[in-house]
């Protein structure tokens, strides 16, 4: 079973480490975790503290985006139902993204540039330029012009990418694969709290699930176009997917058992990259994929291969 994880940066997450600094409010997550859902008066009980200390408590995890509730019929009135969003919340203070190895073989993927996709609405993607055909028709994804596009968005299905493999073809041995995307879920306008698993697949294999923990738009990106209407997804989180030979790291932190011996690269001569969403997604909040031209960082995906 994929765990779902948040991995807090200290100084863009204060609500998440003053929602974590009170021993009451990690019983309550303690206790999502343990039981699964539960409503206000369950947890009240559980905890054997009044229902008017577990109500606040419950609202600033949710605030803190470490929770979701929903309010739900009851036989008297209604009640809020609590849920749990992440089983470990991990906090690191160096920066996730390394430099490059300078032996590394480095492949910059064009946002536009996908072999394959499969994909839901509401769906689009936009150059710098303006917006790429119709939007919310899937269609529009075999439109020539998405070979500009700097943003694509879809509620689920993926994008698949084909990179060379080229240490295969300079018969170098791979030690490790990474590839760096900037990535957010997605939602109807914006929303900080709207969690989306998101899932990498390599050669067939699902390499990991990172969950965003929502759509950002409190501010323009740094790179998104002024015509790009604020009320639209802004940026996302550079994200660092790596396959090394003892396992697949997000952001350095180890998720999954999928090594690189499981990818049997020496039988490909491409590396082919899936980025989507699952339909059996524990978290289905869609993905805003950012490109050169949109988002913080500027960039295409990029694929590095650290070679022996």
């Amino acid at each position: 079973m994929s765990r779902n994880f948040l991995l807090v940066d200290p100084l863009e997450h204060a609500a998440v480490l003053k929602g974590l600094a009170s021993p009451a409010r990690i019983a309550i997550l303690k206790q999502l975790q343990a039981k699964g859902a539960l409503n206000v008066n369950e947890l009240a009980d559980l905890l054997g503290q009044p229902q008017s200390s577990v109500s606040i408590n419950v609202q600033m995890l949710q605030e803190a985006g470490l929770i979701r509730t929903e309010t739900v019929k009851a036989r008297k009135g209604s009640q809020k139902i609590c849920h749990s969003l992440y089983d470990e919340i991990l906090i690191r203070f160096d920066d996730p993204i390394a430099k490059a190895d300078p032996d590394a073989i480095e492949v910059a993927m064009p946002l536009g540039l996908y072999t394959g996709f499969e994909v839901s609405a509401p769906c689009g993607l936009c150059s710098s330029e303006g917006i790429i055909g119709l939007l919310d028709v899937p269609s529009t994804f075999l439109d020539p012009d998405r070979m500009k596009a700097g943003l694509i968005w879809f509620t689920r299905g993926y994008v698949e990418y084909q990179f060379p493999n080229n240490a295969r073809l300079s018969n170098l041995a791979i030690r490790e694969i990474e590839f760096v995307l900037e990535l957010s879920s997605e939602v109807p306008g914006t929303s900080a709290d709207w969690p989306s698993d998101i899932t990498l697949t390599v050669n067939g294999l699902d390499i990991a699930t990172w969950t965003s923990p929502g759509d950002f738009g409190d501010k323009r990106g740094a790179y998104t176009p002024d015509w790009w209407k604020l009320k639209g997804s802004q940026y996302g989180k550079l994200k660092s997917f790596r396959i090394r030979e003892d396992g697949t790291y997000v952001d350095g932190i180890r998720l999954s058992d999928i090594t690189l011996g499981d990818l049997d690269l020496v039988a490909h001569h491409s590396i082919r990259l899936r980025i989507g969403v699952r339909e059996d997604a524990r978290h289905p909040g869609g993905i805003n994929i950012f490109g050169r031209g949109f988002g913080n960082y500027d960039q295409d995906i990029l694929m590095r291969l650290t070679v022996r």
